[in-house]
């Protein structure tokens, strides 16, 4: 299990390497640059002005030096200054990381703590109405965008019925209210965002978990456990249910990455400050630095998402522990 660690270890560093790689080189062939966004914003901006700006931001320098650079930098966990503000970039993610993970792992629990039980029912009576419903719950989660429920939801709780803010994670006068009144405030602010991040991820794992753990109960082991007089919750949770978490598992670790990149929709909606909405202000911006901060951190969380699937399938699968020894 060590060796196999330690070799996945090593496998990840050339993966780093060309996702860097790739990300600096499409970055910087795409169309505008931060100077001359800039320019377009204030007509003022003379071309020795525009030239200053390029050569404070290094852009004058020839696009293999920026790389070298960029990797040199990057090997030393330096991600540099961010164009619209000189703050660094990884304290300006880090500022923002925080919330953008408080609601992607706060949805993501209550995705498979209710998840989990209803698939595996829906497995169970198979055809029955739950299934039934499952079906057409997890075909209009599928089918309708993030940004249309979000705004339903905005106008049903919010400006219908008054129950929850618009927008941000707190209210003006959040600092004169007590310790409860504070945690109170931040769970209607948060509320909205859980809840369209979770409506999604609830549609698609339940059936993946339904249609594992019904392919699991017709093996011939499950039919064997049935034949000796096992009861059902025995048969169902003690025996199907860890062989049929395994698929589980792998859309979870490839999950993670998402903590990031698919907060961009709801965190720009309802105007909190995370990690998402500050990536989709640095793609407005040509904030160059920034943006391949973001990129670099999510490919990472990719590769960490996997490798932890990985080592999760020997805890589950005794079978995949003793290959991988």
């Amino acid at each position: 299990m060590i060796n196999y660690f330690l070799k996945r270890i090593l496998s990840i560093i050339p993966l780093v390497f060309g996702i860097v790689t790739l990300s600096f080189f499409i970055i910087h062939l795409t169309p505008g640059k931060p100077v001359t966004l800039e320019q377009s914003l204030n007509p003022r901006v003379s071309p020795e002005i525009r030239q200053r700006l390029e050569k404070l931001y290094g852009l004058d320098k020839p696009l293999h030096a920026q790389y070298l650079q960029w990797l040199s930098k990057v090997a030393r966990f330096d991600f540099g200054y961010s164009f619209t503000d000189e703050r660094p970039v990884i304290k300006k993610i880090l500022e923002r990381l925080p919330v953008t993970l408080t609601i992607n792992f706060a949805s993501l629990l209550i995705v498979l703590f209710l998840a989990i039980p209803i698939g595996v029912r829906c497995a169970v009576k198979e055809g029955m109405f739950l299934d039934k419903f499952m079906a057409i719950y997890a075909f209009l989660g599928f089918a309708l965008p993030t940004f249309w429920i979000a705004l339903l939801c905005i106008d049903f709780f919010c400006i219908r019925l008054g129950w929850l803010p618009v927008s941000g994670i707190k209210s003006l006068d959040f600092a004169y209210y007590s310790f409860f009144g504070k945690a109170i405030d931040l769970a209607k602010h948060l509320a909205l965002p859980i809840l369209v991040s979770t409506i999604s991820g609830f549609a698609a794992l339940s059936r993946y978990m339904r249609s594992s753990m019904s392919e699991i109960l017709t093996q011939p082991y499950i039919r064997a456990a049935r034949a000796r007089g096992l009861p059902d919750n025995a048969i169902f949770y003690r025996h199907a249910l860890k062989n049929a978490l395994l698929p589980i598992v792998t859309i979870i670790g490839l999950s993670i990455p998402g903590l990031i990149g698919g907060s961009v929709i709801f965190e720009s909606i309802f105007a909190i400050p995370g990690a998402g909405r500050l990536f989709f202000e640095a793609v407005m911006m040509r904030d160059y630095p920034l943006i391949m901060a973001e990129i670099v951190i999510t490919a990472m969380l990719t590769l960490a998402g996997n490798l932890m699937a990985d080592i999760s399938y020997a805890f589950i699968d005794p079978r995949i522990r003793y290959q991988k020894n």
